[in-house]
C-alpha cells in the first residue's frame, strides 16, 4: 500500500509541477520555464518508472515466485535510478544555461 500511495502523491506533484510550468516562465523567463519543464519531466518519469516497477515485480511474483520479484524489483530499481540521474543533469543543463 505504501508504494501505492508514493506513486499516486509523485503522479499528484507532477500534476501541480506541469500546471505552475505557465505562472513560472510568466514570471521569471524562459530559464525557469525550462527548468520547470525539465522538473516536471522527471517527476512524470518518475512516476512512469514506479508504475512500471510495481506491475513487472507483482508479474514476476506470480510467474516466478518472490526470488524472480526481488530480482525484477532490483533490476527495476537500478533502471530507475539511472534514469533519476539522466533526469537531475537535464534538470542542471536547463539551471546552468
Amino acid at each position: 500500500m505504501s508504494t501505492r500511495r508514493n506513486a499516486l502523491a509523485g503522479a499528484f506533484l507532477a500534476a501541480l509541477m506541469v500546471a505552475a510550468v505557465p505562472a513560472i516562465a510568466d514570471d521569471a523567463g524562459r530559464k525557469a520555464g525550462g527548468v520547470a519543464e525539465e522538473s516536471a519531466r522527471t517527476a512524470g518519469n518518475a512516476v512512469r518508472d514506479g508504475f512500471l516497477t510495481f506491475g513487472r515485480t507483482v508479474k514476476s511474483f506470480f510467474t516466478g515466485g518472490p526470488n524472480a520479484a526481488r530480482e525484477t524489483w532490483r533490476e527495476n530499481a537500478a533502471e530507475t535510478r539511472e534514469n533519476a540521474r539522466e533526469n537531475a543533469n537535464a534538470v542542471r543543463g536547463e539551471a546552468n544555461r
